[in-house]
């Protein structure tokens, strides 16, 4: 016990120390909190031997996917259905474009020059395809762009994007078989109840017990989780869906969504987005760096000419054009777990996951920060004065009664 206090005191250190130094850059904490896994993992595997850092222990590994799968619940539970549907063309054609364009160049770059075999290739078309919602989420919710139409068209997009890729990656790689049709069914079962049963709890139990929502929807997203992974998929999979599905009772109650965010983002996604730098073995794409900078090169660059003629027939503006571009070239998330299924299931090679992974890492670095430092559309920031007076005494007085009575 002593020993994984210790690690977790490690971790949440470099996750305020990554918050810090976010703040003092102006850049996305969860970029700085992968910039730092980084160097904290090279710096323990220098001096202390491989995997010194504790990045592959059972429980931190827990932690660290949990925080994707509620990150990402927070994601679509951001999209209002009224908001998709009006803007139903946009995320739909940007969404297949920005999945199609690198899937295949990246496919035919792995070939092609680097020489990949047929499927280690189109493994890395699938995890180079991506773009990150835990990344792309992160960076909404600390702009305030999640609140705006801009957003959450980018999240939309994002949505159909990441969904192009896990139908690839089933498609291409997991054989379908009995587990995969009870996980579906089950699936759209429960989803198909959540929103009601839902409803009942709130109105029931909500108010005078302790958490019951927030019981509920953890109980959700841990239980499909747990069978997604049962059936050979991925827990983060339906967590996007229940989202979506709640995001109407989530509007309803901004102070609950706050809450959970706080336990989201100042607990559970500072172990994934720092394992996810500490996971990258800087000495393989040290060695062959050539590899990388094409693979990098080919994501960003397939992303953004296939992407900004597209953005630019709904976006006149320059910045917008370019700040949804390159938020859309980022990479995390479903890049790291399509390339760790290849790994995993011997369709790629240890030095070939180390450049995928290094490539969506860095994906998820380099267009953000450019998008943030030269592209931000600034006319569109939620105006802060207004959002300080709605959340200022009142707000944690009015946070501070309704927690008194639970939710």
């Amino acid at each position: 016990m002593t020993q994984a206090f210790s690690i977790a005191a490690l971790w949440l250190f470099l996750a305020v120390l990554a918050t810090i130094l976010a703040n003092h850059l102006g850049v996305s904490t969860a970029l700085l909190e992968i910039c730092v896994g980084i160097v904290a993992g090279l710096v323990a595997e220098r001096f202390s031997g491989p995997d010194s850092l504790g990045a592959q222990i059972d429980w931190l590994r827990f932690l660290a996917t949990s925080g994707a799968v509620v990150l990402t619940f927070l994601a679509g539970a951001e999209l209002e259905p009224a908001t998709l549907r009006a803007k139903w063309k946009e995320v739909g054609v940007v969404g297949a474009i920005v999945f199609l364009a690198p899937f295949l160049g990246c496919a035919a770059i792995a070939h092609y020059v680097l020489g990949w075999d047929g499927r280690a290739s189109w493994l890395a078309g699938v995890a180079l395809s991506t773009t990150s919602m835990a990344v792309v989420y992160a960076v909404m919710l600390e702009t305030g762009f999640n609140r705006t139409e801009f957003g959450k068209g980018i999240l939309g997009a994002c949505f159909v994007n990441d969904l192009g890729t896990v139908l690839a990656l089933g498609l291409i790689f997991a054989p379908f078989t009995c587990k995969t049709g009870v996980f579906l069914v089950v699936s759209v079962l429960v989803l198909a109840s959540l929103s009601f049963v839902t409803r009942w709890l709130t109105r029931r139990y909500a108010y005078r017990t302790a958490a019951i929502r927030t019981k509920w929807v953890l109980l959700v997203l841990f239980g499909l989780g747990a069978l997604a992974l049962w059936s050979g998929s991925e827990a983060v999979l339906p967590a996007y869906l229940a989202g979506m599905i709640l995001a109407e009772a989530a509007e309803a109650d901004h102070l609950w969504v706050r809450r959970l965010r706080t336990l989201t983002v100042g607990f559970l996604t500072p172990f994934y987005f720092i394992r996810a730098g500490a996971l990258v073995s800087v000495p393989a794409l040290v060695s062959a760096p050539l590899v990388f900078l094409l693979l990098l090169g080919g994501k960003v660059a397939s992303k953004i000419f296939g992407l900004y003629p597209v953005i630019a027939g709904f976006r006149q503006e320059r910045n917008e054009r370019w700040y949804y571009t390159l938020m859309m070239s980022t990479g995390l998330t479903f890049g790291t777990i399509s390339a760790l299924y290849g790994l995993t299931h011997d369709i790629v090679t240890r030095e070939q996951y180390s450049f995928l992974v290094g490539v969506v890492i860095a994906s998820a670095v380099v267009p953000t920060l450019i998008a943030g430092f030269a592209f931000l559309p600034r006319h569109l920031l939620p105006s802060r004065l207004n959002e300080g007076a709605a959340e200022g005494p009142a707000a944690d007085l009015r946070e501070a009664l309704n927690g008194l009575q639970d939710e």
